[in-house]
């Protein structure tokens, strides 16, 4: 008999954002590193003979949990890997719902009809998931594995383990980051002894129990962002533009003798014109919900992205969605080469300070403003460093 423990990554970048990552390479978050080292701790007196995890570096790096302090090699597989989600990696689940609201359906749904325009069925990852499975055991009879993949991957494998078709799927969990599902699997015959355990975590740092999205019956309800274009040429996005950035000085400031809307207008403008992409307008259905403005020239040389100015409308703050517009700032800087968000925020916006450090910002320096000092800070978006416990 193999045992074989199946564990689902640590909080990613996806998760956070609220982006779809299905094989889109993204990074562990803060609080994907404490899950980690508390499935460490988990699995410190559990004996383990073999780690295996998908070729991605969510997966690769939660692996770290047991590999490392275990003095085993880490052995990957691409047909570990999440559902290939084809066009819509990396785009906002609020704009797929928005644009495709059918196929979305379809996938919430588990049906079997879902495909993403060029991306994976749920057949396809329950096939390729349970040749993986049976692969691996046969490789280690009477040993104890850890394999480490994905979400939707463990959720469709189990299922077809379990025999329950897509009419059942609903009635399924969910698995939150780190949690633990153990196989027992003799002769090719697979036993769920149990599934999604994530006991291991605290309500602190589960993922899920910040989440509402999957409680049946909770009336509460995440908002999840989509993102429209600025154009500055209409009258009513100047004029949103111009009510944020007055509206951000106010509140900091508590007053205009030295606002320049103006400016601020004109270069807003001469990004645009030089880049569509430096003006974003996050939406919360059909409302304005704040707004992103990024510097795509500034920083460039060293591989920084700068955002310029970063808002929400007063009804959306408080409510954990800020966040998702960091996300769709790093999913317009990576892809440039980027390896680290800049950005500037006043001393006195201990809100705002409070905010980025949450989110991975560390303060680099500061410069004089006019009223006050400006903290330059950074967060590190690239690849290289990926892997490290603390």
């Amino acid at each position: 008999m193999t045992t074989l423990y199946l564990i689902r990554h640590a909080e990613a970048e996806g998760n956070l954002y609220r982006r779809i990552h299905g094989q889109y390479n993204s990074l562990i978050t803060d609080n994907g590193y404490r899950q980690i080292q508390a499935l460490q701790e988990r699995f410190a007196d559990v004996p383990i003979d073999a780690v295996y995890s998908s070729d991605l570096f969510r997966t690769m790096t939660t692996a770290r949990a047991i590999y490392v302090p275990k003095g085993l090699p880490l052995q990957t597989r691409a047909d570990l890997r999440e559902l290939g989600m084809g066009e819509w990696e990396d785009r906002s689940w609020a704009g797929i719902d928005r644009t495709d609201h059918t196929m979305m359906g379809l996938f919430s749904a588990a049906s079997p009809d879902f495909r993403a325009p060029g991306g994976e069925s749920f057949p396809e990852v329950r096939r390729r998931g349970v040749a993986a499975i049976l692969d691996i055991a046969s490789k280690h009879p009477n040993q104890a594995v850890a394999v480490f993949a994905h979400g939707t991957f463990i959720r469709n494998t189990v299922a077809e383990f379990l025999g329950i078709g897509p009419e059942g799927m609903k009635k399924m969990g969910h698995s939150d980051n780190t949690a633990v599902t153990l196989l027992e699997i003799t002769d090719g015959k697979v036993k769920v002894v149990y599934m999604d355990d994530n006991s291991h975590l605290t309500p602190e740092i589960s993922t899920l129990a910040q989440q509402h999205w999957w409680k049946k019956g909770d009336q509460r309800a995440d908002v999840n962002l989509w993102f429209a274009p600025f154009d500055l040429t209409q009258e009513a996005d100047r004029a949103f533009y111009q009510t944020c950035r007055e509206e951000a000085w106010q509140n900091l400031y508590g007053r205009l003798d030295r606002y320049n809307g103006t400016g601020f207008l004109d270069d807003a403008y001469a990004s645009w014109q030089e880049d569509p992409r430096s003006l974003s307008m996050a939406m919360a259905g059909n409302r304005r919900a704040g707004l992103l403005q990024l510097d795509p020239n500034r920083g460039a040389q060293e591989k920084k992205g700068y955002v310029s100015f970063l808002y929400l409308t007063p009804e959306q703050r408080h409510n954990g969605v800020g966040v998702q517009l960091i996300g769709k700032a790093v999913s317009l800087y990576r892809p440039l080469g980027r390896e680290r968000l800049q950005l500037s925020c006043s001393e006195a916006n201990q809100p705002a300070l409070s905010f980025y450090e949450k989110y991975g910002f560390h303060r680099t320096g500061a410069t004089a403003g006019a009223y006050g000092r400006l903290y330059e800070m950074e967060k590190y978006i690239g690849y290289d460093d990926q892997g490290a416990l603390d």
